[in-house]
């Protein structure tokens, strides 16, 4: 990755009339319907971005949609990138330095995951309070980071903590579960062991999925605040695992969505 790549993604962007967003919005599995909100949208395929990688995940649908949500400028991501779809960790969070660039000054992030702590049930949402990375990596590992931002970056407190307590009011008055914990993200794409299901509940995570890690990282390298919020779409307990149908988690997801939505549209309206 260099400037200039990222100079070209950006230009072209606003050649197509991404306009100063102020919010950058990242959509996971199932989650794709809140772009269908946004007012006088302009969309940008991925694969018509320079330098932008390619989603290949049939259910991820590859596009950078920018309108008007709730009165704000924002910027949505449907459909993300992935480690086990074969890119480095640099490639899946280029488009974060992307929306970083065009201008947002908050991030908000989605994601479908299992649930590790059995007080978390389908359809719940948790909000992400920290995490575990172990994706084996890090996407600010690559020579000329510095050129980007401080290659030392702190995570000690790497979710922004005012839109936190913000949405966990919002959730308290819109009668939505919304339970915190521990997000550790893992490669995938396989789904994990029984053992490894143990593992992750002694490490201390809440919940396992395989995104969102990389993105929160280079939101923290870039000082940008972030947020993120699972969807619990199944659950992993190593004691009572039956085989998971990803059409279920797809299923789940889209059902709790309109929670998500709810809860997003409230942050950015305080904003």
């Amino acid at each position: 990755m260099t400037k200039r790549e990222l100079d070209e993604s950006v230009n072209y962007l606003i050649g197509k009339g991404f306009d100063a967003p102020e919010v950058g919005i990242v959509l996971g599995t199932g989650l794709g319907r809140l772009a269908n909100e946004l007012e006088d949208p302009i969309e940008a395929h991925y694969n018509h971005i320079p330098y932008f990688p390619l989603a290949t995940v049939e259910f991820h649908s590859g596009k950078l949609i920018f309108g008007t949500f709730q009165g704000k400028k924002v910027v949505v991501m449907q459909g993300r990138f992935h480690r086990y779809e074969g890119y480095d960790l640099v490639d899946v969070t280029y488009p974060i330095r992307v929306m970083h660039q065009l201008g947002i000054k908050k991030l908000f992030i989605s994601n479908a995951s299992g649930a590790i702590n059995t007080d978390l049930k389908k359809g719940n949402m948790m909000l992400i309070e920290d995490h575990i990375n172990l994706q084996g990596g890090s996407p600010l590992a690559f020579k000329n980071v510095a050129e980007f931002g401080s290659r030392f970056t702190d995570m000690s407190g790497p979710y922004d903590a005012e839109m936190r307590k913000k949405l966990l009011s919002i959730a308290a008055k819109e009668n939505i579960i919304l339970k915190e914990g521990v997000y550790a993200a893992v490669v995938g794409p396989q789904l994990e062991t029984k053992a490894e299901y143990r593992m992750l509940k002694i490490l201390g995570a809440d919940a396992v999925g395989m995104s969102t890690v990389p993105e929160v990282i280079v939101a923290n390298h870039l000082s940008l605040p972030v947020v993120a919020v699972s969807v619990i779409t199944d659950e992993c307990d190593p004691e009572n695992l039956a085989p998971v149908d990803i059409n279920e988690i797809i299923a789940i997801a889209e059902k709790t969505e309109p929670n998500m939505v709810r809860l997003f549209k409230e942050l950015i309206k305080q904003l």
